[in-house]
């Protein structure tokens, strides 16, 4: 399994409900690398979707503790509901573990990094106001910075794309 997030230099992901920073090239990375893929996120997560709709393209795992709480697919993206971390374990089981990515938010990341085993890192040379996070990877013995990309620029913006792998 795979995790992929835009972060800051503190690791930071979001404020307020929304992503820190929207950098075209990060989106388009994000969906190269999803597309027709599975994905595992949140319900508040969604929320933070066009008209709160599962992404197309993707099969959408989302993980939600409130038995009333349903998403409906679209024409082309699949929303599967989960009511713990048990059972979204056992729903990406049945795919091939590469082709799924954890995306959000915190807890979710938080509650399913142990069963990570790559994260695919936009790194964003900046410190933004923030009330959410990814963990510090750069702090974890058990992940190791395996590549990065060379330095881009979205305006004043410098970023890099990573991948980062657990020893």
């Amino acid at each position: 399994m795979k995790a992929i997030v835009a972060v800051d230099n503190n690791w930071a992901i979001g404020y307020g409900g929304n992503l820190l920073i929207s950098i075209p090239a990060d989106h388009k990375m994000f969906r190269n690398e999803t597309k027709n893929k599975v994905v595992i996120l949140g319900r508040k997560t969604l929320a933070t979707f066009p008209n709160s709709l599962p992404l197309d393209q993707r099969t959408n795992i989302i993980l939600s503790a409130n038995p009333d709480y349903t998403v409906k697919s679209t024409s082309t993206g699949t929303a599967i509901m989960a009511r713990s971390i048990e059972e979204v374990l056992k729903i990406a089981s049945e795919y091939d573990t590469n082709d799924v990515y954890v995306i959000g938010g915190t807890s979710v990341y938080t509650q399913l990094l142990p069963y990570v085993d790559t994260c695919i890192v936009t790194k964003v040379d900046r410190e933004f106001t923030a009330d959410a996070y990814f963990p510090n990877l750069e702090k974890d013995p058990e992940w190791e910075l395996a590549e990065e990309s060379d330095e881009q620029y979205y305006f004043d913006n410098c970023y890099t794309f990573q991948r980062w792998i657990r020893k």
